[in-house]
């Protein structure tokens, strides 16, 4: 039998953290994405475009139907259900791997040595849903594809004897698989044959492994925006429901419940026994056929004895039954508290908490300061946070590292880190154009400035229809000038005082910035290429 274990003197760098995720026939990605992530990571673009669905493919993936999502069959992609596929697949790469692990009980080994990384030395896990059923797990691997070296982790302990006797391999331990697996392929190094390969987890050692492995996943914490209502809701409505899963996933808290839980059994033990000696006593044949079923402590279910922990207002009033700036409150402040517990403390559980439009129902103020805790939560140790935003206010706020644009075009989904586009800089104005189409004076100055840093005023005013603008000359008088409409926009932004002209409009504005972006694209970003 396969166990893996923590190693005590590595265990504050065993918990694994996303580096990407890929999902396939999912919702509305038909085909596969791959999505990178860092210590917060931000997902932006248009309504109903896919963002929360990043976010509910990773508690399917981690909490398999315990979290907040439950997969069903009208979370397969339509047109590829229509094509006759059926199958949804979920696949999370981690790094910060655990330094090693202990097969056998006494055999150190790490992932590597059991060629179960990929070809970037990450551990790849994938899950696959068969119409939306029970999933079937794989690790994608660097793995020996010799023939006496495949699949030696789906293998029997006959069936590795057997290759190591046709062989005459020796092999210093023949009653353990992890010995024999090594001695192997430590006898055909020299022509492995090593190719990324999906291996099943599910059958043999490599089922042990991998359930092993779960132990170092990160705890996932998806916190929808507000849609729902009832009393069993958590996600939003009560952090503390959260807490309590990070507290008890603490080691130390583990052991003492283990204790608890013994000390228990014992003493029903001996209530079960006395009972049964009485019994005994009037009817031993009745007595001799029974005996006290107690269940395992590693069966108990201690985040139900904490399930009613609650946040609660004047008269016990829930907090799910308050307004949704209050909920969005209380949360603000839940992950304001995280990040200076988690930044302070020692050995804590690593946890990604997801958060669906973090904005909903706040001040700008308090979105401002929201988004500070997250970065701030993100800088903690085993930590990551993921947002979905539609606020340009938290946008601002972020690097251009930070930021995922989940876009359609030609057909097809996709998620890319977010770079400059029309500009040659970075410009956190841009994104907020791209993904929310969000029009601002400071962007209009931000574009105008850079054409004419680039010496490209005179160019971008060439052929372009003019517009009467009434300028205040320095002795009072006013001075009608023929203008292009760009230029109508930039001296009403910076000459406020003069009223003399019609207000431009949003439509003025959105058609200057336009004429901008295309000349940009088009002329200087083009000029630069061709120069390069």
């Amino acid at each position: 039998m396969c166990v893996l274990k923590v190693n005590p003197k590595t265990e504050n760098f065993d918990k694994m953290k996303i580096k990407k995720l890929k999902i396939k026939n999912f919702r509305s990605y038909k085909d596969e994405v791959d999505i990178e992530f860092c210590d917060l990571t931000a997902f932006v673009g248009k309504n109903d475009i896919g963002k929360s669905t990043v976010l509910e493919a990773l508690d399917i993936f981690f909490n398999e139907g315990k979290g907040v999502v439950k997969l069903d069959k009208d979370d397969i992609n339509k047109q590829n259900l229509a094509e006759g596929d059926n199958e949804i697949i979920i696949a999370v790469t981690f790094e910060e791997l655990p330094n090693s692990i202990v097969i056998d009980s006494t055999n150190e080994t790490n992932l590597q040595a059991e060629y179960l990384l990929n070809a970037n030395t990450q551990l790849e896990i994938i899950k696959k849903f068969p119409n939306a059923g029970k999933e079937k797990v794989f690790i994608k691997a660097l793995h020996p594809t010799n023939t006496y070296c495949k699949d030696l982790l789906l293998k029997k302990d006959s069936d590795l004897r057997t290759i190591i006797d046709s062989n005459n391999i020796e092999c210093s331990n023949r009653n353990r698989n992890a010995a024999m697996r090594t001695a192997i392929w430590n006898h055909f190094n020299t022509s492995l044959g090593l190719q990324e390969i999906e291996i099943d987890v599910t059958k043999c050692d490599a089922k042990s492994i991998w359930e092993k492995l779960q132990t170092y996943l990160p705890l996932y914490s998806l916190f929808q925006s507000d849609r729902k209502n009832s009393d069993g809701d958590s996600e939003v409505q009560d952090p503390l429901k959260e807490a309590v899963r990070q507290i008890l996933d603490d080691n130390d808290l583990k052991q003492k419940f283990t204790e608890i839980a013994t000390e228990v059994e014992n003493k029903l033990r001996e209530v079960a026994e006395r009972t049964l000696e009485k019994i005994r006593e009037m009817n031993p044949d009745i007595a001799n056929s029974l005996n006290p079923v107690i269940p395992p402590s590693h069966s108990l279910k201690w985040n139900d004895v904490f399930k009613s922990v609650s946040i609660a207002g004047d008269e016990n009033i829930p907090i799910n039954k308050r307004g949704s700036g209050v909920k969005r409150l209380i949360l603000l402040n839940f992950f304001r508290a995280e990040a200076d517990r988690r930044r302070q403390q020692q050995n804590i559980p690593s946890i990604i908490y997801a958060v669906e439009e973090p904005e909903t129902s706040q001040h700008y103020e308090h979105q401002k300061i929201l988004i500070k805790a997250f970065l701030s939560l993100a800088t903690a140790p085993n930590t990551q946070v993921i947002i979905t935003t539609h606020c340009a206010v938290l946008v601002k706020e972020l690097s251009f590292d930070h930021l995922r644009l989940v876009k359609f075009e030609n057909g097809s989904k996709t998620i890319d880190n977010v770079l400059p586009n029309s500009l040659s800089y970075p410009s956190l104005n841009e994104v907020n154009y791209i993904a929310f189409k969000e029009i601002t004076e400071e962007y209009h100055n931000e574009l105008y400035g850079f054409i004419d840093l680039e010496g490209q005023l005179p160019s971008f005013k060439n052929g372009k229809s003019t517009m009467t603008y009434v300028k205040i000359s320095r002795n009072g008088s006013l001075v009608h000038e023929q203008i292009t409409l760009t230029e109508y926009v930039r001296h009403q932004i910076h000459h406020p005082e003069n009223t003399n002209n019609p207000k431009f409009t949003p439509t003025q504005l959105r058609d200057s910035v336009d004429l901008m972006r295309n000349f940009i694209q088009t002329t200087i970003n083009l000029g630069h290429l061709e120069g390069a």
